[in-house]
């Protein structure tokens, strides 16, 4: 079986990449997506957010739930978006390769045995794309936040583009990130869309070409 697959991820949290996900949920109401938060957590603390939490699962290393209500949840919110499943996954920090049988037969589950074009699958995630060549990754970008994860520092060339929170060429944002190869991020194509914005019209033609033209690709 193989997938259309958008991978969303970002250089750092609450910068806007589960609305993003919900955002393009909304923009293809037609193409029944199946869409996915993965989280990766360690020593008892959430790896979104630093907190206490209850994310990890308790005698496992890895586990998968499909969200079953619209909810404030960020799979939740993705079901409210549109998607027609969502499902959330939470490994152990350096265990994505052990969740990843988990997530291949969550989507085969999900589908038909008749389906005859490309499934549509949306994920937030950064840590995926060591393991995946997904149809598209958009990478989510603030550069009002100086933090920037070294997993995604390790991804920004596999971008496919890069979705702004604020523009990129401001003193600002220099500042903020000297040492990171901004000439890499010019070199692509960007979308600024401020939280609260409607998304890009140029952003919204990429994924249109990705659903006409992309394969697929094989989890």
């Amino acid at each position: 079986m193989r997938w259309q697959v958008i991978v969303v991820g970002g250089h750092t949290r609450s910068i806007g990449k589960t609305q993003l996900v919900c955002d393009l949920i909304e923009a293809f109401p037609n193409e029944n997506w199946i869409a996915g938060k993965i989280t990766q957590y360690g020593h008892g603390v959430c790896a979104q957010n630093g907190e206490n939490c209850d994310c990890a699962p308790d005698d496992h290393v890895c586990a998968i739930s499909w969200e079953k209500h619209a909810s404030e949840t960020d799979s939740g919110r993705f079901l409210a978006a549109g998607a027609r499943r969502s499902f959330w996954l939470r490994t152990k920090q350096g265990f994505l390769a052990e969740g990843m049988p988990l997530l291949r037969k969550a989507l085969l589950d999900s589908e038909p045995d008749n389906q005859s074009v490309p499934a549509r699958v949306i994920l937030e995630s950064n840590t995926l794309l060591q393991f995946l060549r997904p149809s598209l990754y958009l990478m989510v970008l603030d550069p009002t936040k100086s933090d920037f994860k070294d997993s995604a520092k390790l991804q920004m060339d596999r971008a496919s583009a890069f979705v702004l929170r604020q523009p990129l060429d401001t003193e600002e944002s220099a500042g903020a990130w000297a040492g990171l190869p901004l000439q890499l991020m010019r070199g692509k194509p960007q979308f600024l869309q401020r939280e609260s914005e409607d998304l890009p019209p140029e952003l919204v033609q990429k994924v249109q070409g990705m659903i006409r033209d992309a394969e697929g690709v094989s989890l």
